[in-house]
């Protein structure tokens, strides 16, 4: 058990970071202290998301009953599939009866935050250990000065192609600007190897290519005042230029979720789309050697850069959430304290090969990085992204514009036809206006 005093929580609190270097956590003598008693006969329900790769859920389980054997608290973990788990945690919240953490999506701790325990204590403590937090986190994960969640990574989202398949339509890597990844996507398709992204309401694979889009031309749903946007010609241009590229598309895309992509890449019908790392490990650790030889073919890229000039990526972040209902809220802090130290969470990384990228900078010099190239593209990505609500403030509307898919219908309905460009911008901006109460 973490032993901390107050005197050291009020140092964190004053930013005494400065001793911290990547490479060694902070010594002790002036590390944060937690003062977590936890409570006697403490046991715990918490739920996260279903796994894309094997190992991630293993070495969970794994450090989950580590944690019963230090402490006595038993730990029940639960999984739940990626577009139930939001409404599974809402319905907790508004009925004050569920798991005691969730480890949810995005901003989900900004729609109910009244409901969640104050974790500051815990966040300072990681962050002046650990080299501190990426900027984006904080965005996520604080209300005002006071942290509502733990963001434990982010299921990062690169470009996932087929090497030999890329060469054949000539070309040696993704381009890295808009009107050349437009031609790499067609000349695939030419070759018979259509790209493929999903349009359904997929939380991570479908949210994380239509920002990037609609960001990457300059559009955003709101700007630096909370005022809604979204109706804007960037807007609009971003939506033409889907069209176009919805046109390379495998057909299908728009019912897509989150594992639709991965079957229909290792079945070999698509010669890009965006995802994570699972679909690489799902072929290397294949026992189809057909799927497994697919491995060496495969590799990832940084999403092209827009008009914009600068990366406008958005990741699958993860904020493990402690419910105000728990009756053991010290145990739950302590719980999450622990698969962030180094000693649970560097092998987990290292068992999902990266799956989740870290939000601590300590973690940048993980040798899971730099084992294998293909895996470092997934490094920065929680230092190079944008949130969710983009330009605005993190909040209650921002939180339920994305959970509402908004900007993955819209771009869905400009790039099918089922709107003109110019109406489906219109109908999102009617739509999110209704959440920030113009």
């Amino acid at each position: 058990m973490t032993k901390i005093t107050r005197r050291d929580a009020l140092i964190v609190g004053a930013g005494a970071v400065a001793g911290t270097t990547l490479g060694v956590p902070q010594a002790w003598s002036q590390a944060p202290t937690l003062e977590l008693k936890v409570e006697k006969g403490a046991s715990l329900r918490v739920l996260r998301p279903s796994k894309f790769v094997q190992g991630d859920e293993t070495q969970w389980l794994e450090n989950s009953k580590k944690y019963t054997e230090k402490t006595g608290v038993q730990v029940k973990v639960e999984s739940e599939s990626w577009e139930d788990l939001r409404p599974k945690a809402a319905v907790a919240a508004n009925v004050n009866k569920g798991p005691d953490i969730v480890y949810g999506w995005h901003d989900d701790a900004h729609q109910y935050p009244e409901k969640l325990v104050d974790v500051t204590d815990v966040a300072n403590y990681l962050g002046a250990k650990y080299g501190g937090w990426y900027d984006v986190c904080k965005k996520y994960s604080m209300r005002g000065n006071r942290w509502i969640s733990v963001p434990l990574g982010a299921a990062g989202s690169k470009m996932v192609y087929r090497v030999s398949w890329l060469k054949e339509a000539g070309f040696d890597k993704v381009p890295g600007d808009m009107p050349g990844f437009l031609k790499l996507c067609q000349a695939l398709k030419a070759k018979g190897h259509p790209a493929g992204f999903a349009l359904g309401n997929a939380v991570g694979d479908a949210n994380g290519w239509c920002h990037w889009l609609i960001w990457s031309f300059g559009g955003k749903m709101v700007n630096e005042k909370d005022q809604v946007v979204i109706n804007s010609p960037e807007t609009i241009a971003a939506l033409e230029y889907a069209k176009q590229l919805y046109e390379t598309f495998i057909p299908g895309t728009l019912s897509w979720n989150d594992v639709s992509n991965n079957k229909a890449f290792l079945d070999s019908q698509l010669g890009i789309t965006n995802n994570g790392i699972s679909i690489y490990y799902a072929a290397k650790n294949a026992t189809d050697p057909a799927i497994k030889a697919l491995a060496a073919d495969i590799d990832h890229a940084n999403y092209p850069i827009g008009p914009v000039g600068k990366p406008t990526e958005v990741n699958l972040i993860v904020p493990a959430m402690v419910f105000k209902y728990s009756k053991y809220p010290n145990a739950a802090k302590d719980y999450i304290r622990f698969m962030m130290e180094k000693e649970q969470y560097e092998p987990w990384q290292d068992a999902s090969i990266g799956y989740f990228s870290q939000p601590l900078k300590y973690y940048e010099n993980s040798k899971i990085w730099t084992v294998d190239p293909k895996h470092t593209p997934y490094r920065d990505t929680l230092k190079n992204m944008l949130w969710t609500g983009y330009a605005g403030t993190p909040g209650y509307a921002s939180a339920a514009v994305l959970a509402d898919y908004i900007m993955v219908n819209m771009v869905a309905q400009a790039a099918s036809g089922a709107k003109s460009p110019k109406d489906a911008a219109a109908e999102a901006q009617k739509r999110a206006e209704r959440y920030y109460k113009v």
